[in-house]
């Protein structure tokens, strides 16, 4: 190997140690869990009360997680731990059934104190001021916007099948692969990927006609049903179960592939 390979591969390897340092020193230290925040998620996250307490060691231990490797920023309002807590527990809840997920494709959730329009202003009160949250893109890559008073609601009103923060994590599960299309490829096997479009497009032809319980943004594309048909089971799965249950076993397959029915 002559000398100026041999350099080369000399400047990589101290390249690769200074990266990984730098990288190693970004990344946050796991928290323990607060003792405190046990009541907060049993007062509001009713996925949370729900569990036995195995269980909800295990739900604490991968929101701290969560924590660790996403930062939450507030705008114009002071963020509070219930706040980080929903955001977290808005990731943990869609992924629960899978041990070592990790949202690679998420740095920041910006949480701003209400809904905004698609400028991302919220400080008029104008009727376009609808947006509740979003999955970034461009610019924003890596980042998602939330309304904090939707992501509050979302856990305060117990089975009205609408919960925002769930909506746009699904949404980012939906995007790991590359592209948000309403085929959820990490979680859905591959032979089960047609029987679940076609079972998409007959739902939506249902929301479309006003025919299903199933709220009417679900009947926008692909990528809306999924996100809120997911609100839906999460919110209240025996419903689901009963007036849609292929639709239910779907998605339990998808989120909890290891738990029979």
């Amino acid at each position: 190997m002559n000398k100026l390979l041999q350099g080369v591969l000399v400047l990589l390897v101290i390249a690769g140690v200074v990266i990984f340092m730098i990288i190693k020193k970004k990344k946050k230290k796991i928290d323990p869990f607060p003792a405190n925040w046990h009541r907060l998620l049993v007062d509001h996250v009713k996925f949370y009360a729900e569990l036995n307490a195995q269980e909800q060691k295990r739900f604490q231990q991968r929101i701290m997680l969560f924590l660790s490797e996403v930062y939450i920023e507030s705008v114009s309002f002071e963020l509070e731990d219930l706040d980080r807590l929903l955001v977290a527990s808005s990731a943990v809840i869609p992924v629960f059934g899978f041990k070592y997920w990790r949202y690679s494709n998420l740095s920041t959730v910006i949480l701003y104190p209400d809904h905004f329009d698609k400028n991302l202003i919220f400080e008029n009160s104008g009727e376009d001021k609808i947006v509740m949250g979003l999955v970034g893109n461009g610019r924003f890559e890596h980042q998602m916007i939330l309304s904090r008073r939707a992501l509050h609601e979302g856990f305060d009103r117990h089975n009205d099948l609408l919960n925002t923060g769930i909506h746009e994590f699904v949404h980012l599960i939906d995007k790991v692969d590359g592209v948000t299309d309403g085929v959820p490829e990490r979680l859905l096997k591959q032979a089960y990927i047609i029987p679940w479009l076609k079972m998409v497009h007959k739902e939506m032809e249902a929301i479309n006609a006003h025919k299903s319980d199933i709220r009417n943004y679900g009947g926008t594309n692909e990528a809306e049903f999924l996100a809120t048909a997911s609100e839906y089971f999460f919110e209240n799965p025996d419903l689901m179960q009963r007036k849609h249950p292929d639709l239910y076993k779907m998605l339990h397959d998808c989120f909890f592939p290891d738990e029979k029915i």
